[in-house]
C-alpha cells in the first residue's frame, strides 16, 4: 500500500515541461502592462487547435510559446504548416539555451518585454485633413507586434541565406532579450516610437 502511495506522489509531483524539457517555473513576467496577457500556463504540447478564435481576447489565454509558432506561419507558403513552424521553434529553444544557458521560454518572454512598442502613431482625419497623432498601444497589440517584429527579423535573417532559420530565430530572441540594437524587432520598435514622439 505504502509503495503504491508512493508511486502517486511521484506522478503527482512530476512537472510539466514545455516540450518535455523546458520548465515553466520561476519565470516572472516584469512588465506589469502586459502581465495579464502572456499565458505561462504550463503545456506539455503548445497546440490549442484554436479553441480561444470565437472569444474576445480568447488569445491572451494562448500558451506565448504557441503564438510565436503561430506567428511563424504567416507567410504564404508557410501558412498552415504548424509541424513544420513547431520543430523550428524546438529546435531554436535548444540553440537558445547552448548560447546562453538559460531557459528559452525565459528569454522569450525577455524579448517580448524589450520588443513590445508602447507607442505608436494613428490616423485622424479632421476637417479633410489626415494628422499622424501619437497614441499609446494596447497590451494585447504591443505583444502582436513583439512577436510579429521577431518572426520577421528572423525570417529576413534566413532569406538567401545558408543559415537555418531556427538558428535565425534563436539569434533574434537573444538579442531581443538583451536589448541589443543589432535586433530587428529592437530597431522595429524603437523607429515606431521615434515616428510617435515626432508626432506628439
Amino acid at each position: 500500500m505504502s509503495g503504491a502511495s508512493a508511486s502517486e506522489a511521484k506522478v503527482a509531483k512530476r512537472e510539466i515541461l514545455l516540450f518535455g524539457k523546458w520548465s515553466f517555473e520561476g519565470i516572472e513576467i516584469r512588465d506589469p502592462g502586459l502581465k495579464s496577457y502572456i499565458c505561462l500556463k504550463p503545456v506539455y504540447l503548445p497546440h490549442s487547435g484554436g479553441r480561444h478564435a470565437k472569444r474576445r481576447f480568447g488569445k491572451a489565454e494562448v500558451p506565448i510559446v504557441e503564438r510565436l509558432i503561430n506567428k511563424l506561419m504567416r507567410p504564404g507558403k508557410n501558412t498552415g504548416k504548424k509541424h513544420l513552424a513547431y520543430n523550428i521553434v524546438k529546435r531554436a529553444f535548444d540553440i537558445i539555451y547552448l548560447k546562453t544557458k538559460r531557459n528559452p521560454i525565459e528569454m522569450l518572454i525577455r524579448a517580448i518585454e524589450n520588443a513590445a512598442p508602447r507607442e505608436e502613431t494613428t490616423r485622424i482625419a479632421y476637417g479633410g485633413i489626415v494628422y499622424h497623432v501619437a497614441v499609446d498601444v494596447a497590451p494585447q497589440r504591443r505583444i502582436d507586434l513583439a512577436l510579429r517584429f521577431i518572426t520577421e527579423g528572423a525570417r529576413q535573417a534566413a532569406f538567401s541565406n545558408p543559415r537555418p532559420i531556427e538558428e535565425c530565430l534563436a539569434e533574434e530572441i537573444i538579442l531581443a532579450a538583451r536589448n541589443d540594437p543589432r535586433s530587428y524587432a529592437i530597431r522595429q520598435k524603437e523607429e515606431i516610437e521615434r515616428i510617435a514622439l515626432a508626432s506628439r
